[in-house]
């Protein structure tokens, strides 16, 4: 990712130096004071430097796709969850089935509760095949969707004090989605035993059911 990033940066950068060419060549084009600013640079100095400033531009965002971007390391007695430079590790008496709910990667336990809720852009396939291969159970779809409620302020069947997170939680993602206080909500919510998923910027609830 990274070095993709940086390949792209310096491809982005060289772009820049001849679109800089091409304004200043027209009787008329926005932003020409910036063009021949860049033009002013003898060569070959312009094309280095424009090639250098891109590359180190998508080294900075290769970066940071790393840092917010999931990692998963799958073996037979742990599952190992690694974002924004933290990491999650559950044994494997913890993980009863792990599931693709959209575009997120799924953990729940023996009990129904989730344990683990992150956004993920890996490939399906092989995360499938890494669970299952080391004798997890996988699922394409969250076996639970049906039993989520959406939220509503003051709806009855919440534990105690769950309608005042999901009223907090709500407030967090309007200001940025996925934010750690938001996290946190989450967290506070599970120790309720209230499971929650987003969909189109609405909260969704479940209870695991109790034998």
């Amino acid at each position: 990712m990274t070095l993709f990033c940086t390949v792209c940066g310096a491809g982005i950068g060289w772009l820049v130096t001849l679109l800089a060419d091409w304004l200043v060549t027209l009787r008329w084009a926005p932003l020409q004071g910036p063009a021949k600013l860049v033009t002013s640079v003898p060569e070959p100095w312009l094309t280095i430097g424009g090639i250098a400033v891109g590359a180190g531009l998508g080294l900075v965002v290769g970066f940071v796709a790393v840092h917010e971007s999931l990692s998963v390391r799958v073996s037979a007695d742990r599952v190992v969850l690694g974002v924004r430079g933290s990491s999650q590790e559950f044994g494997r008496d913890e993980v009863a089935l792990a599931v693709r709910d959209g575009k997120q990667l799924v953990l729940l336990g023996p009990d129904g509760m989730e344990i683990a809720r992150e956004g993920c852009n890996l490939s399906w396939a092989r995360l499938a095949d890494a669970f299952a291969g080391h004798g997890y159970r996988w699922a394409d779809e969250d076996p639970h969707r049906d039993e989520f409620r959406r939220w509503v302020p003051g709806m009855p069947g919440l534990p105690d004090g769950a309608d005042a997170l999901l009223r907090a939680r709500e407030v967090a993602r309007k200001k940025e989605e996925g934010s750690e206080e938001g996290r946190e909500l989450r967290e506070e919510l599970l120790r309720l035993g209230v499971v929650v998923r987003d969909e189109k910027k609405r909260q969704y609830w479940r209870t695991p059911l109790r034998p």
